[in-house]
């Protein structure tokens, strides 16, 4: 833990010297062309020291990793609204984006005139030890989830909505009312 702790902090300070300095083009003066001043607010938590920001995320984490559950998913079409589709789920649906191991690795750092020194987070593959610059994410995965929100209504229950192109995602963790539910049987041989 030490070393991964170690590694992180290497990587910040190099961040900071390297890619963070005043930018050439901009004033490095705190004052601003606006006149607008910095505001903050004092968050309210709850018993366990969380905003509600925060117990949405803890919950959402608890919620997609209750064994067995089901959950219901919906696609809806964006211009008429009818259900082109629709699916129980078991567990969760989880983006394609999402990994069990980083997509880059190797050996990060630099060298002096005696040493070379390593820096990123150490990671077992095939027996060797490697080294990245991805962390892994809260849900225990490496990369991108698609872009969506989620909620609990009022009734406790729990929506993801994902906004695409072609298609409107909901996942609910019980069935939605909805007008119909259109199926597509084009192209099914005889």
């Amino acid at each position: 833990m030490k070393k991964v702790i170690l590694a992180v902090s290497v990587l910040l300070c190099v961040g900071l010297v390297i890619g963070c300095g005043p930018s050439p083009h901009k004033s490095s003066s705190p004052r601003s062309t606006s006149g607008v001043q910095k505001a903050s607010v004092q968050l309210k938590t709850d018993s366990s020291g969380l905003t509600v920001e925060q117990k949405n995320v803890s919950d959402r984490l608890k919620n997609d990793n209750i064994p067995g559950a089901v959950k219901h998913l919906y696609i809806i079409s964006p211009y008429s609204g009818d259900v082109i589709m629709y699916s129980t789920v078991k567990g969760k649906a989880t983006s394609g984006k999402k990994r069990l191991t980083p997509k880059t690795v190797g050996t990060f750092g630099y060298s002096n005139s005696t040493s070379y020194y390593l820096f990123g987070i150490p990671i077992n593959i095939g027996g060797d030890t490697q080294y990245t610059n991805e962390v892994l994410e809260d849900d225990g995965t490496y990369g991108d989830s698609m872009d969506y929100i989620f909620w609990w209504d009022t009734k406790g229950v729990y929506h993801q909505h994902f906004a695409t192109g072609g298609q409107i995602i909901h996942i609910s963790d019980v069935p939605l009312r909805v007008k119909s539910v259109g199926i597509n049987i084009t192209g099914v041989p005889e």
